[in-house]
């Protein structure tokens, strides 16, 4: 039915409720007229010119339009690429700030704004409504009861980085309606698995509404990944065990499940480019309402985009109405949606307000002062694919990063490979030399071994090379810089002696990290033993090679994975919240006066300036003193823990490790060994100061001192 339209209100922006009807406002700049268009369940359209504009916002007024209602805009305006305008009344166009998403895009002429095959100079005219998703205005009430958010602490989290559909679609105890929602997230046995591996933080894979590309749909693929944003409000459609606007009370019932086993949600978003593409994409929101309000164009020739992301196209952070609209989300998804954080993907393009990666840029200076964005968890993706983009350690103290370093430095040193032995006690200790300069902590390192951009765990210890044919690219997609080693054969193989060093490598690497200083993230599935069968870049395979097998865990590595987190949150040296300093911290006269880490040759020595420049060496030990640890508890308590002697030997053959002398431990007790392929079942054998431990190749063992003997 035909409602009345009046002027309405020119805030807040997106399509809201209150009640009795519904008030849509729209940012554009360029715009000449636009209309809101409304669908019934037939797909028949209702046009509303809005009748008022105020500072470039269009805004109107509709008494009766409840929940549930579809509808898109129509901009009327220039239609001049050369000079960056691209408005086309013919294409329907999604609300940047709809709140919810119904349908997909249909590929075909009638989304591209110009003729196929053609001059993108010229403009189509075949409307395209019919093959375009729309928003939906929802009801934003939710019983949250007593929600309360975790608020783990930044040293103490654990994260586990993971995908809806991956995660879920093959559980077989989550209900097949479930499976590949944020409803099967949410499930418990999702739940039991979590905390049976401690995990405190889920990090979710974009879940903000994101576009399938046309090329990709044409092969027979799907983009699976999800960074190909459209509406930064949304949550995505695809992940919804119930259609339409109830997809929002879904997501929100999935944050509360997992508050309250005190499991924190942290979200993937890619505010860097949406699924528009380059200046020969489609008309889906931004493109069609403000083309150069909402896009970076190339100084000189607006017709291009300037692309630093390698989608086509990116953001324009220089434009205030782009920052609310990131403000705006940001805040939503805390406030509304109750989560806990956020990972920012190709986060150096946030900060090219201008050319440059400048990290004081106005993206950074606004999430700094707003009181709301401030106090969550943010992590940055500290590169982007543009000159300079690599920003490892440059990001503000308030922001915690992708360490990109951990991730080389200890993938070369298990494949004895790479800087002197120098680099990897930087990265075992939280990265001082990236982080502490600037004020910030070790928990400014998010330190990961393997993550949903490249091979997994299981993969990097069986591959030498990519196997990316199945993505339809030659094997031209995906890194060459794998830095890997297959133990001897690549992929598959009966060969007993190589199996095993690919179990005894993976044991190697989750026990890095998690006793390195700094924030652990898991890639979910390794704990499993999940392979992609050598695919490096599996951002478009929705099927087999990325969803988690759940008939064929390892359940030897599952065990061992809880127990490297468990003895980890078991111990606050494994997580302080200050870096080392090499000397004592506290006390006086006995351990008091131990350093608060020691660095030891295998013959039991310290390391002196020497030994760390050598090139060769692989082999090290590593003092812990539980005795040293600067901070105080929630309540101001000195903080004591048992210390630790850690022993690795990236060598391929065996090596003798001298325990160093009395002063460091009388006696110690191993707990972790990772020649066993399960964890120890208690306390293992216990060595004495100066007695010498025999490590095979490719070998970790730690030991906890005892104070009795």
């Amino acid at each position: 039915m035909p409602y009345r339209i009046s002027p309405g209100e020119a805030f807040p922006l997106g399509a809201v409720w209150d009640g009795l009807g519904t008030n849509f406002c729209i940012y554009s700049q360029v715009a000449e007229a636009v209309e809101l268009c409304l669908f019934d369940e037939r797909g028949d359209e209702d046009r509303y010119r809005l009748p008022e504009i105020d500072a470039y916002c269009w805004h109107g007024y509709l008494e009766g339009v409840e929940p549930g209602t579809r509808y898109g805009y129509r901009v009327h305006g220039p239609y001049r690429p050369d000079d960056g305008l691209r408005c086309n009344p013919a294409k329907l166009l999604l609300d940047p700030y709809a709140k919810a998403v119904d349908g997909e895009v249909r590929w075909g002429q009638p989304v591209f704004p110009y003729a196929l095959g053609g001059d993108d100079l010229v403009a189509d005219e075949s409307d395209s409504a019919p093959a375009m998703p729309k928003g939906i205005v929802v009801d934003p009430a939710f019983d949250w009861g007593e929600d309360r958010p975790p608020r783990t602490r930044w040293a103490d989290t654990v994260i586990y980085e993971t995908h809806v559909k991956g995660l879920t679609w093959r559980h077989p105890d989550v209900p097949a309606e479930q499976r590949g929602t944020y409803a099967g997230v949410a499930h418990p046995a999702l739940i039991e698995h979590f905390q049976r591996l401690g995990v405190t933080a889920v990090e979710l894979m974009p879940v903000h509404q994101f576009v399938h590309d046309d090329r990709l749909v044409s092969l027979g693929l799907r983009n699976y990944w999800g960074y190909n944003s459209i509406a930064y409000l949304a949550p995505h459609n695809g992940y919804a065990s119930r259609p339409g606007h109830r997809v929002v009370n879904e997501l929100k019932a999935m944050v509360r499940a997992l508050h309250a086993a005190g499991i924190e949600v942290i979200l993937d978003v890619v505010y860097n480019h949406t699924g528009e593409g380059n200046h020969l994409g489609p008309s889906l929101s931004m493109r069609g309402i403000d083309n150069p309000s909402y896009y970076r164009l190339v100084d000189g020739c607006p017709r291009l985009y300037h692309d630093t992301t390698g989608t086509g196209n990116s953001l324009n952070m220089r434009n205030p109405h782009v920052l609310q609209l990131l403000m705006d989300s940001l805040r939503y998804w805390v406030q509304d949606m109750h989560v806990d954080g956020f990972r920012f993907d190709l986060a150096a393009t946030l900060a090219r307000q201008f050319h440059e990666v400048d990290r004081l840029s106005a993206f950074f200076d606004l999430i700094q002062q707003d009181p709301v964005i401030n106090q969550v968890k943010l992590i940055a993706e500290p590169w982007d694919v543009g000159d300079g983009g690599y920003q490892v350690g440059n990001f503000p103290p308030l922001w915690s990063e992708w360490n990109g370093k951990y991730r080389d430095s200890v993938r070369d040193y298990w494949r004895q490979a790479g800087a002197p032995i120098g680099e990897l006690a930087e990265r075992l200790t939280g990265s001082s030399d990236l982080y502490e300069a600037t004020g910030r902590r070790p928990f400014a390192s998010i330190n990961f071994v393997t993550c949903h951009d490249g091979f997994t765990l299981r993969d990097l210890v069986s591959y030498n090379d990519k196997h990316n044919v199945a993505n339809g690219e030659d094997g031209r997609d995906g890194t060459d810089d794998n830095r890997s080693w297959n133990c001897g054969a690549e992929g598959a193989t009966d060969d007993a002696d190589v199996a095993g060093l690919r179990r005894r490598q993976v044991r190697n690497f989750l026990t890095t990290l998690f006793v390195s200083q700094g924030v652990p993230m898991l890639l979910g599935g390794d704990e499993l033993g999940r392979t992609q069968q050598g695919n490096n870049n599996a951002y478009c395979q929705d099927n087999d090679i990325s969803w988690y097998d759940w008939d064929a865990v390892d359940d030897d590595l599952l065990a061992w994975t809880g127990a490297v987190v468990a003895l980890r949150r078991a111990h606050p040296v494994f997580r302080r919240r200050r870096f080392f300093q090499g000397r004592p911290v506290r006390g006086s006269g006995g351990r008091g006066q131990l350093p608060d880490i020691g660095w030891f040759r295998p013959d039991g020595g310290e390391m002196t300036d020497k030994d760390w420049r050598v090139g060769y060496a692989k082999s090290l030990g590593v003092f812990l003193n539980g005795q040293a640890i600067p901070d105080p508890d929630d309540l101001g308590r000195p903080v004591a823990d048992d210390s630790f002697y850690l022993l690795f030997n990236a060598w391929d053959q065996p090596l003798g490790f001298t325990l160093p002398a009395p002063r460091w431990g009388r006696a110690w007790t191993v707990v972790l060994d990772t020649a066993a392929d399960r964890p120890l079942p208690g306390p293992g054998p216990t060595y004495r100061a100066r007695q010498v431990l025999s490590l095979a190749g490719h070998h970790v063992v730690a030991l906890q001192r005892r104070s009795e003997l």
